[in-house]
């Protein structure tokens, strides 16, 4: 990679390292440090740059030239990136199931996502950030397969994960079927967030001024980061760390967010039912822990 693609990276770590500060180690300062540094490098490194990329040859008087096309902007691209952390970030994210705990996680998760779309969509005018939700070929062998795959995996080691390490602790007892309830739409309305956030929002828009490879790395830190807060602790990000890097290589593979949310609505249905089964056990004998 050339030095320019280097110093992009840099600056794009700058904005993701600010997830672990923000929701691993509670480092407000340092997490508002980080983003301003990351936009302010940004800046630095686009000063001076051509705004348009010419990819073609000729012009017609009064207009562009044919093929100029607006060089995608790092310095923005970043800072929606910095938006949508901040706007998850103005929330604790305790997991919680009473009214006023969902509508908070309801505006702020939804606001993470809306705003940065709008921004990009109508103030910025460009299609930065798109929801790809179906591509135009069917699931093959492999894609189903992986389905299966994901319920054998977590029905293995989630149980043990959530019940040796007493994580299951972090998300609140669910002891009623109004609260199991809750904990149902809330577990899956968090899971496709995800997908909205950190593949479509993060990922796409580092993909835009890196290696997808690079790319995926650090959407990963982002994403790992918020899951710790929520409650994947102790070991977890052995098991997030994983995931998060699997589901922007099958967005990669697919383009489609249909399988990815169906990939991450799987895992979490067996999520949710080991919470369940932590908090009322003998509830569901079908697990092993």
């Amino acid at each position: 990679m050339t030095p320019d693609a280097w110093r992009r990276i840099g600056a794009a770590l700058l904005v993701c390292l600010a997830a672990p500060a923000f929701f691993v180690l509670g480092w407000d300062v340092v997490g508002w440090v980080l983003l301003a540094a990351a936009v302010g490098a940004a800046a630095l490194i686009e000063r001076g740059a051509p705004a348009t990329v010419t990819v073609s040859a000729g012009a017609r008087p009064g207009r562009m030239p044919l093929g100029t096309t607006r060089r995608p902007s790092l310095t923005r691209d970043l800072a929606l990136i910095a938006v949508g952390m901040l706007i998850v970030h103005a929330i604790s994210l305790e997991a919680k199931l009473d009214d006023l705990s969902m509508l908070r996680f309801t505006l702020a998760l939804g606001g993470a996502v809306l705003v940065p779309y709008l921004v990009s969509r109508f103030v910025f005018r460009d299609r930065a950030i798109s929801f790809p939700w179906r591509a135009r070929r069917r699931w093959n062998r492999w894609q189903w397969a992986w389905l299966i795959g994901v319920l054998v995996l977590g029905w293995l080691i989630l149980p043990f994960y959530f019940i040796t390490s007493g994580v299951y602790q972090n998300w609140p007892v669910v002891d009623s079927p109004d609260l199991i309830a809750r904990l149902f739409v809330g577990v899956g309305a968090v899971g496709i967030w995800d997908e909205l956030f950190f593949i479509c929002t993060v990922f796409a828009l580092l993909r835009r001024h890196m290696p997808d490879g690079a790319a995926n790395v650090l959407q990963a830190i982002v994403f790992v980061s918020f899951l710790w807060e929520l409650g994947y602790r102790a070991w977890g990000p052995a098991l997030t760390i994983p995931f998060a890097l699997l589901q922007g290589w099958i967005f990669l593979r697919t383009h489609s967010l249909a399988y990815v949310v169906a990939v991450h609505l799987l895992f979490d249905a067996v999520v949710f039912a080991v919470l369940v089964h932590a908090h009322n056990p003998g509830l569901l004998p079908f697990f092993l822990v």
